[in-house]
Protein backbone atom coordinates (compact mmCIF):
# COMPACT_ATOMS: atom_id res chain seq x y z
CA UNK A 1 0.00 0.00 0.00
CA UNK A 2 1.90 2.61 -1.36
CA UNK A 3 -0.79 5.32 -2.21
CA UNK A 4 -0.27 8.66 0.16
CA UNK A 5 -4.06 8.28 1.23
CA UNK A 6 -3.57 4.57 1.87
CA UNK A 7 -0.84 5.56 4.17
CA UNK A 8 -2.70 8.56 6.19
CA UNK A 9 -5.48 5.63 6.19
CA UNK A 10 -2.77 2.87 7.88
CA UNK A 11 -2.31 5.73 10.59
CA UNK A 12 -5.99 6.60 11.60
CA UNK A 13 -6.87 2.99 11.46
CA UNK A 14 -3.20 2.05 13.86
CA UNK A 15 -5.09 4.88 16.51
CA UNK A 16 -8.31 3.75 16.33
CA UNK A 17 -7.08 0.02 16.88
CA UNK A 18 -4.69 1.07 19.82
CA UNK A 19 -7.70 3.02 21.35
CA UNK A 20 -9.56 -0.47 20.96
CA UNK A 21 -7.15 -2.65 22.20
CA UNK A 22 -6.60 -0.21 25.51
CA UNK A 23 -10.02 0.43 25.92
CA UNK A 24 -12.42 -2.36 24.92
CA UNK A 25 -10.07 -5.34 25.10
CA UNK A 26 -7.84 -4.23 28.39
CA UNK A 27 -5.25 -5.30 26.94
CA UNK A 28 -1.94 -4.23 28.87
CA UNK A 29 -0.44 -1.07 26.82
CA UNK A 30 3.19 -2.24 26.55
CA UNK A 31 1.35 -5.28 24.26
CA UNK A 32 -1.17 -3.03 22.54
CA UNK A 33 1.68 -0.72 21.25
CA UNK A 34 4.22 -3.56 20.28
CA UNK A 35 0.83 -5.27 18.45
CA UNK A 36 -0.56 -2.45 16.50
CA UNK A 37 3.43 -1.85 15.26
CA UNK A 38 3.69 -4.91 13.84
CA UNK A 39 0.31 -4.76 12.03
CA UNK A 40 1.53 -1.38 10.43
CA UNK A 41 4.81 -2.95 9.35
CA UNK A 42 2.05 -5.90 7.54
CA UNK A 43 0.01 -3.90 6.10
CA UNK A 44 2.12 -1.48 4.20
CA UNK A 45 4.09 -4.46 3.06
CA UNK A 46 7.45 -3.97 4.86
CA UNK A 47 9.51 -7.28 4.58
CA UNK A 48 9.40 -9.06 7.45
CA UNK A 49 12.51 -9.05 8.50
CA UNK A 50 12.82 -5.53 8.46
CA UNK A 51 9.70 -5.41 11.31
CA UNK A 52 11.59 -7.59 13.69
CA UNK A 53 14.65 -4.94 13.00
CA UNK A 54 13.10 -1.88 13.43
CA UNK A 55 11.25 -2.96 16.70
CA UNK A 56 14.81 -3.56 17.95
CA UNK A 57 15.65 -0.62 16.73
CA UNK A 58 12.82 1.32 18.03
CA UNK A 59 13.12 -0.39 21.51
CA UNK A 60 16.67 0.12 21.54
CA UNK A 61 17.03 3.89 20.94
CA UNK A 62 14.63 4.75 22.98
CA UNK A 63 15.34 2.39 26.11
CA UNK A 64 18.82 2.95 26.04
CA UNK A 65 18.35 6.43 27.30
CA UNK A 66 15.08 6.24 29.14
CA UNK A 67 15.87 3.32 31.30
CA UNK A 68 18.36 4.48 32.96
CA UNK A 69 16.65 8.09 33.76
CA UNK A 70 13.31 6.19 34.89
CA UNK A 71 15.07 3.68 37.29
CA UNK A 72 17.38 6.93 38.61
CA UNK A 73 14.80 8.77 39.23
CA UNK A 74 12.31 6.25 40.88
CA UNK A 75 14.65 5.49 42.89
CA UNK A 76 15.63 8.88 44.19
CA UNK A 77 11.90 9.54 44.95
CA UNK A 78 11.63 6.69 46.94
CA UNK A 79 14.20 7.47 49.29
CA UNK A 80 12.83 10.90 49.69
CA UNK A 81 9.56 9.46 50.07
CA UNK A 82 10.76 6.50 52.94
CA UNK A 83 12.10 9.63 54.94
CA UNK A 84 9.27 11.71 55.40
CA UNK A 85 10.92 14.58 52.44
CA UNK A 86 7.00 15.20 51.52
CA UNK A 87 5.67 15.91 54.65
CA UNK A 88 8.86 18.19 55.92
CA UNK A 89 8.23 20.08 52.63
CA UNK A 90 4.96 20.09 53.58
CA UNK A 91 4.88 21.42 57.07
CA UNK A 92 7.86 23.99 56.35
CA UNK A 93 5.62 25.68 53.21
CA UNK A 94 2.43 26.22 55.73
CA UNK A 95 4.35 27.67 58.47
CA UNK A 96 6.61 29.72 56.32
CA UNK A 97 3.20 30.92 54.31
CA UNK A 98 0.77 31.27 57.30
CA UNK A 99 -2.28 30.18 57.42
CA UNK A 100 -4.09 32.68 55.27
CA UNK A 101 -1.36 32.08 52.35
CA UNK A 102 -1.89 28.03 52.83
CA UNK A 103 -3.44 27.48 49.05
CA UNK A 104 -0.29 28.64 47.68
CA UNK A 105 1.92 26.82 50.12
CA UNK A 106 0.27 23.65 49.07
CA UNK A 107 0.28 23.96 45.44
CA UNK A 108 3.97 24.72 45.80
CA UNK A 109 4.36 21.53 48.14
CA UNK A 110 2.94 19.36 45.42
CA UNK A 111 5.10 21.27 42.69
CA UNK A 112 8.39 20.75 44.31
CA UNK A 113 7.62 17.15 45.63
CA UNK A 114 6.45 15.81 42.19
CA UNK A 115 9.47 16.60 40.52
CA UNK A 116 10.64 13.08 42.50
CA UNK A 117 7.82 11.54 43.83
CA UNK A 118 4.95 9.77 41.38
CA UNK A 119 1.96 11.76 41.64
CA UNK A 120 -0.18 8.67 43.26
CA UNK A 121 2.26 8.22 46.34
CA UNK A 122 2.67 11.73 46.64
CA UNK A 123 -1.24 12.33 47.11
CA UNK A 124 -1.39 9.50 49.41
CA UNK A 125 1.39 10.97 51.70
CA UNK A 126 0.34 14.46 51.58
CA UNK A 127 -3.83 13.78 51.84
CA UNK A 128 -3.90 13.52 55.97
CA UNK A 129 -2.13 17.29 55.89
CA UNK A 130 -4.88 18.30 54.03
CA UNK A 131 -7.85 16.43 56.01
CA UNK A 132 -6.08 17.95 58.80
CA UNK A 133 -6.27 21.61 57.59
CA UNK A 134 -9.96 21.19 56.54
CA UNK A 135 -10.65 19.73 60.41
CA UNK A 136 -8.82 22.62 62.15
CA UNK A 137 -10.78 25.24 59.70
CA UNK A 138 -14.16 24.09 58.99
CA UNK A 139 -13.61 25.34 55.24
CA UNK A 140 -14.14 22.94 52.66
CA UNK A 141 -11.47 20.14 51.58
CA UNK A 142 -11.09 21.25 47.69
CA UNK A 143 -9.61 24.83 49.12
CA UNK A 144 -6.97 22.85 50.38
CA UNK A 145 -6.90 19.66 47.94
CA UNK A 146 -6.83 21.27 44.68
CA UNK A 147 -4.26 23.74 45.32
CA UNK A 148 -2.03 20.21 46.23
CA UNK A 149 -3.17 18.30 43.11
CA UNK A 150 -2.31 21.23 40.61
CA UNK A 151 1.18 21.18 41.95
CA UNK A 152 1.23 17.56 41.55
CA UNK A 153 -0.50 17.34 38.33
CA UNK A 154 1.73 19.89 36.71
CA UNK A 155 5.41 18.46 37.30
CA UNK A 156 3.75 15.08 37.11
CA UNK A 157 2.79 16.00 33.78
CA UNK A 158 5.57 18.77 32.63
CA UNK A 159 9.13 18.77 34.89
CA UNK A 160 11.83 15.72 34.25
CA UNK A 161 12.65 13.48 35.65
CA UNK A 162 8.94 12.06 35.90
CA UNK A 163 8.39 9.58 33.65
CA UNK A 164 5.76 11.43 31.05
CA UNK A 165 8.22 14.21 29.80
CA UNK A 166 10.97 11.89 29.94
CA UNK A 167 9.38 9.28 27.71
CA UNK A 168 8.29 12.13 25.16
CA UNK A 169 11.88 13.84 25.00
CA UNK A 170 13.37 10.31 24.56
CA UNK A 171 10.99 10.19 21.55
CA UNK A 172 11.42 13.07 19.90
CA UNK A 173 15.20 13.40 20.84
CA UNK A 174 14.22 16.52 22.81
CA UNK A 175 17.29 18.21 25.59
CA UNK A 176 16.30 17.76 28.65
CA UNK A 177 17.51 20.94 29.80
CA UNK A 178 14.79 22.91 27.06
CA UNK A 179 12.44 20.34 28.88
CA UNK A 180 12.92 21.41 32.37
CA UNK A 181 13.04 25.48 31.50
CA UNK A 182 9.78 25.23 29.39
CA UNK A 183 8.37 23.11 32.17
CA UNK A 184 9.05 25.44 34.47
CA UNK A 185 7.84 28.51 32.41
CA UNK A 186 4.81 26.96 31.50
CA UNK A 187 4.11 25.14 34.84
CA UNK A 188 4.20 27.50 36.94
CA UNK A 189 1.24 29.52 35.81
CA UNK A 190 -0.69 26.78 34.61
CA UNK A 191 -0.36 25.70 38.77
CA UNK A 192 -1.24 29.29 40.43
CA UNK A 193 -4.47 29.26 37.97
CA UNK A 194 -5.32 25.69 38.48
CA UNK A 195 -4.37 25.73 41.50
CA UNK A 196 -4.90 28.46 44.53
CA UNK A 197 -7.39 30.46 42.48
CA UNK A 198 -9.35 27.87 40.88
CA UNK A 199 -9.25 26.12 44.37
CA UNK A 200 -10.87 29.02 45.73
CA UNK A 201 -13.55 29.62 43.78
CA UNK A 202 -14.40 25.94 43.51
CA UNK A 203 -14.55 25.55 47.10
CA UNK A 204 -16.90 28.68 47.60
CA UNK A 205 -19.45 26.34 44.90
CA UNK A 206 -18.75 22.90 46.79
CA UNK A 207 -18.42 22.22 49.93
CA UNK A 208 -17.05 18.80 50.96
CA UNK A 209 -15.24 18.05 54.60
CA UNK A 210 -13.03 15.02 55.29
CA UNK A 211 -15.09 11.49 54.33
CA UNK A 212 -15.87 9.84 57.07
CA UNK A 213 -14.41 6.69 56.04
CA UNK A 214 -10.81 8.48 55.55
CA UNK A 215 -11.12 10.18 59.07
CA UNK A 216 -8.32 7.82 60.43
CA UNK A 217 -5.78 9.41 58.25
CA UNK A 218 -6.08 12.43 59.91
CA UNK A 219 -4.94 10.59 63.57
CA UNK A 220 -2.49 8.96 61.83
CA UNK A 221 -0.26 12.52 61.10
CA UNK A 222 2.83 11.98 63.42
CA UNK A 223 4.36 15.52 63.67
CA UNK A 224 6.92 14.64 66.40
CA UNK A 225 8.39 12.23 64.00
CA UNK A 226 12.06 13.18 63.27
CA UNK A 227 11.99 14.65 60.04
CA UNK A 228 14.65 15.92 57.34
CA UNK A 229 15.59 19.15 56.92
CA UNK A 230 13.61 21.57 54.79
CA UNK A 231 16.69 22.65 53.13
CA UNK A 232 18.15 19.10 52.49
CA UNK A 233 15.32 18.35 50.70
CA UNK A 234 15.13 21.72 48.38
CA UNK A 235 18.86 20.94 47.44
CA UNK A 236 18.30 17.48 46.66
CA UNK A 237 15.65 17.88 44.50
CA UNK A 238 16.92 20.67 42.77
CA UNK A 239 20.74 19.24 42.36
CA UNK A 240 19.81 17.26 39.40
CA UNK A 241 17.48 19.92 37.50
CA UNK A 242 20.09 22.62 38.16
CA UNK A 243 23.06 20.22 36.68
CA UNK A 244 21.00 19.62 33.95
CA UNK A 245 20.38 23.17 32.85
CA UNK A 246 23.93 24.14 33.50
CA UNK A 247 24.74 21.66 30.80
CA UNK A 248 22.10 23.03 28.07
CA UNK A 249 23.30 26.37 28.81
CA UNK A 250 26.97 25.38 28.95
CA UNK A 251 26.46 24.59 25.60
CA UNK A 252 25.30 28.24 24.26
CA UNK A 253 27.17 30.29 26.33
CA UNK A 254 31.05 28.44 26.44
CA UNK A 255 33.12 27.01 23.39
CA UNK A 256 32.48 24.17 22.14
CA UNK A 257 34.91 21.73 22.72
CA UNK A 258 36.28 23.56 26.09
CA UNK A 259 37.93 21.67 29.00
CA UNK A 260 35.38 23.35 30.99
CA UNK A 261 31.96 22.47 28.92
CA UNK A 262 33.11 19.23 28.23
CA UNK A 263 32.98 19.07 32.17
CA UNK A 264 29.34 20.65 32.45
CA UNK A 265 28.51 18.48 29.67
CA UNK A 266 28.96 15.13 31.87
CA UNK A 267 28.08 16.20 35.30
CA UNK A 268 25.22 18.04 33.56
CA UNK A 269 23.99 14.27 31.31
CA UNK A 270 20.93 13.53 33.32
CA UNK A 271 22.91 9.65 33.86
CA UNK A 272 25.40 11.82 35.97
CA UNK A 273 23.40 14.08 37.78
CA UNK A 274 20.75 11.85 38.52
CA UNK A 275 23.41 9.24 39.83
CA UNK A 276 24.76 12.08 42.13
CA UNK A 277 21.39 12.80 43.00
CA UNK A 278 20.49 9.35 44.00
CA UNK A 279 23.89 8.80 45.93
CA UNK A 280 23.16 11.62 47.74
CA UNK A 281 19.92 10.82 48.58
CA UNK A 282 20.71 6.78 49.65
CA UNK A 283 23.51 8.28 52.08
CA UNK A 284 21.69 11.90 53.42
CA UNK A 285 17.84 10.26 53.62
CA UNK A 286 19.06 7.04 54.21
CA UNK A 287 22.13 6.37 55.75
CA UNK A 288 22.74 9.53 58.02
CA UNK A 289 19.20 8.65 59.40
CA UNK A 290 19.69 5.48 60.45
CA UNK A 291 19.37 3.11 57.91
CA UNK A 292 21.40 -0.04 57.21
CA UNK A 293 22.72 -0.74 54.08
CA UNK A 294 20.53 -3.47 53.53
CA UNK A 295 17.35 -1.44 54.19
CA UNK A 296 18.25 1.24 51.53
CA UNK A 297 19.14 -1.30 48.67
CA UNK A 298 15.74 -2.78 49.60
CA UNK A 299 14.04 0.28 49.43
CA UNK A 300 15.42 1.53 46.37
CA UNK A 301 15.37 -2.00 44.63
CA UNK A 302 11.20 -1.85 45.37
CA UNK A 303 11.43 1.36 43.72
CA UNK A 304 12.52 0.20 40.81
CA UNK A 305 8.90 -2.47 40.23
CA UNK A 306 6.41 0.46 39.12
CA UNK A 307 9.13 2.12 37.31
CA UNK A 308 9.63 -1.45 34.79
CA UNK A 309 5.78 -0.92 33.10
CA UNK A 310 6.69 2.44 32.50
CA UNK A 311 9.96 1.93 31.00
CA UNK A 312 8.38 -1.00 28.88
CA UNK A 313 5.46 0.96 27.90
CA UNK A 314 7.65 3.89 26.61
CA UNK A 315 10.15 1.61 24.71
CA UNK A 316 6.88 0.04 23.05
CA UNK A 317 6.03 4.07 21.95
CA UNK A 318 9.01 4.04 20.68
CA UNK A 319 9.23 1.55 18.04
CA UNK A 320 5.22 2.74 16.70
CA UNK A 321 7.50 5.56 16.37
CA UNK A 322 10.24 3.95 14.26
CA UNK A 323 7.42 2.08 12.40
CA UNK A 324 6.03 4.78 11.04
CA UNK A 325 8.79 6.47 10.15
CA UNK A 326 9.85 3.22 8.33
CA UNK A 327 6.37 2.90 6.73
CA UNK A 328 6.58 6.26 5.11
CA UNK A 329 3.87 6.96 6.92
CA UNK A 330 5.54 10.05 8.89
CA UNK A 331 6.85 11.73 4.89
CA UNK A 332 2.82 11.58 4.37
CA UNK A 333 1.55 12.61 7.59
CA UNK A 334 4.46 15.66 7.15
CA UNK A 335 3.40 16.80 3.64
CA UNK A 336 -0.65 16.48 4.43
CA UNK A 337 0.33 18.91 7.61
CA UNK A 338 2.10 21.28 5.38
CA UNK A 339 -0.79 21.31 3.17
CA UNK A 340 -2.81 21.78 5.99
CA UNK A 341 -0.57 24.68 7.17
CA UNK A 342 -1.12 23.19 10.50
CA UNK A 343 1.57 24.04 12.78
CA UNK A 344 3.64 21.15 14.14
CA UNK A 345 3.06 22.39 17.93
CA UNK A 346 -0.92 23.17 17.64
CA UNK A 347 -0.63 19.04 15.84
CA UNK A 348 1.07 17.90 18.86
CA UNK A 349 -1.59 19.27 21.59
CA UNK A 350 -4.39 18.39 19.60
CA UNK A 351 -3.28 14.72 18.44
CA UNK A 352 -2.51 14.20 22.75
CA UNK A 353 -5.13 15.42 23.67
CA UNK A 354 -7.62 13.55 21.48
CA UNK A 355 -5.71 10.24 22.47
CA UNK A 356 -6.16 11.43 26.26
CA UNK A 357 -9.94 12.30 25.86
CA UNK A 358 -10.81 9.20 24.15
CA UNK A 359 -8.84 6.36 26.44
CA UNK A 360 -8.02 7.91 29.71
CA UNK A 361 -4.17 7.22 30.48
CA UNK A 362 -1.65 10.06 30.84
CA UNK A 363 1.31 8.28 29.66
CA UNK A 364 -0.29 6.01 27.04
CA UNK A 365 -1.64 9.46 25.77
CA UNK A 366 2.24 11.00 25.20
CA UNK A 367 3.52 8.48 23.75
CA UNK A 368 1.32 7.75 21.22
CA UNK A 369 1.21 11.57 20.39
CA UNK A 370 5.43 11.52 20.49
CA UNK A 371 4.89 8.49 18.24
CA UNK A 372 3.04 10.94 15.28
CA UNK A 373 4.88 13.58 15.95
CA UNK A 374 8.47 12.18 15.74
CA UNK A 375 8.34 10.95 12.25
CA UNK A 376 7.26 14.43 11.13
CA UNK A 377 10.53 16.30 12.80
CA UNK A 378 12.91 15.17 9.59
CA UNK A 379 10.40 17.26 7.12
CA UNK A 380 10.50 20.43 9.43
CA UNK A 381 13.17 22.65 10.68
CA UNK A 382 12.65 21.95 14.29
CA UNK A 383 15.33 23.60 16.87
CA UNK A 384 16.45 21.78 20.02
CA UNK A 385 14.13 24.65 21.58
CA UNK A 386 11.28 24.16 19.91
CA UNK A 387 11.83 20.28 20.38
CA UNK A 388 11.10 21.45 24.37
CA UNK A 389 7.83 23.14 23.54
CA UNK A 390 6.63 20.48 21.71
CA UNK A 391 7.11 18.12 24.79
CA UNK A 392 5.71 20.44 26.89
CA UNK A 393 3.07 20.72 24.18
CA UNK A 394 2.08 17.17 23.96
CA UNK A 395 2.28 16.57 27.72
CA UNK A 396 -0.30 19.97 28.01
CA UNK A 397 -2.94 18.10 25.57
CA UNK A 398 -2.27 14.85 27.61
CA UNK A 399 -3.25 16.38 30.40
CA UNK A 400 -6.52 18.16 29.60
CA UNK A 401 -10.63 16.42 30.51
CA UNK A 402 -9.16 14.00 32.91
CA UNK A 403 -12.48 12.24 33.19
CA UNK A 404 -13.92 8.63 34.31
CA UNK A 405 -11.47 6.42 31.77
CA UNK A 406 -8.83 8.25 33.71
CA UNK A 407 -7.10 6.47 37.06
CA UNK A 408 -6.33 9.89 38.34
CA UNK A 409 -10.49 11.10 38.49
CA UNK A 410 -11.18 7.83 40.86
CA UNK A 411 -8.38 8.23 42.84
CA UNK A 412 -9.39 12.12 44.04
CA UNK A 413 -12.85 11.04 43.74
CA UNK A 414 -12.42 8.56 46.36
CA UNK A 415 -9.86 10.30 48.08
CA UNK A 416 -11.86 13.42 48.65
CA UNK A 417 -15.27 11.79 49.02
CA UNK A 418 -16.85 13.42 45.98
CA UNK A 419 -19.41 12.55 43.62
CA UNK A 420 -18.74 11.50 39.69
CA UNK A 421 -20.26 15.08 39.09
CA UNK A 422 -18.33 16.72 41.68
CA UNK A 423 -14.79 15.16 40.46
CA UNK A 424 -15.63 16.79 36.94
CA UNK A 425 -16.47 20.21 37.99
CA UNK A 426 -13.36 20.38 40.53
CA UNK A 427 -10.52 17.83 39.19
CA UNK A 428 -11.55 17.78 35.51
CA UNK A 429 -11.75 21.26 35.07
CA UNK A 430 -8.47 21.93 37.00
CA UNK A 431 -6.71 19.15 34.58
CA UNK A 432 -8.16 21.14 32.03
CA UNK A 433 -6.84 24.84 32.62
CA UNK A 434 -3.64 23.29 33.59
CA UNK A 435 -3.21 21.56 30.05
CA UNK A 436 -4.76 24.96 28.30
CA UNK A 437 -2.61 26.90 30.05
CA UNK A 438 0.77 25.13 29.72
CA UNK A 439 -0.19 24.79 25.69
CA UNK A 440 -0.86 28.72 26.03
CA UNK A 441 2.72 29.27 27.23
CA UNK A 442 4.43 26.63 24.99
CA UNK A 443 2.47 28.54 22.30
CA UNK A 444 3.30 32.01 22.92
CA UNK A 445 6.98 30.97 23.36
CA UNK A 446 7.06 29.09 20.02
CA UNK A 447 7.09 32.65 18.65
CA UNK A 448 10.59 33.32 19.88
CA UNK A 449 12.19 30.37 19.54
Amino acid sequence: MESTAGLIIVAVLAVVALLFLVMKTKLQAFIALLLVSILVGLVVGMPLGDIITTIEEGMGGTLGYIAVIIGLGAMFGEMLRVSGGAERLAITLIDKFGEKNVSWALGLTGFIISIPVFFDVALVILVPIIYSLTQRTKKSLLYFGIPLLAGLAVTHSFIPPTPGPISVASILDADLGWVILFGFLAGIPAMIIGGPIFGKYISEKIHINVPEYMLEQVKDIDYDRELPSFKSIVLIITLPLVLILVNTLSDLMLEDGSSVQSFLTFIGHPFVALTIAALLTFYIFGIKRGYTKEEVQGITTKALEPAGIIILVTGAGGVFGEMLIQSGIGDILAEAMKGAQMPLIVFAFLTATVVRIAQGSATVSMITAAGLVAPLLESFDVSEPMLGLLVISIASGATVVSHVNDSGFWIVNRYFGLTEKQTLQSWTVMETIIGLVGFAVALLLSLFV
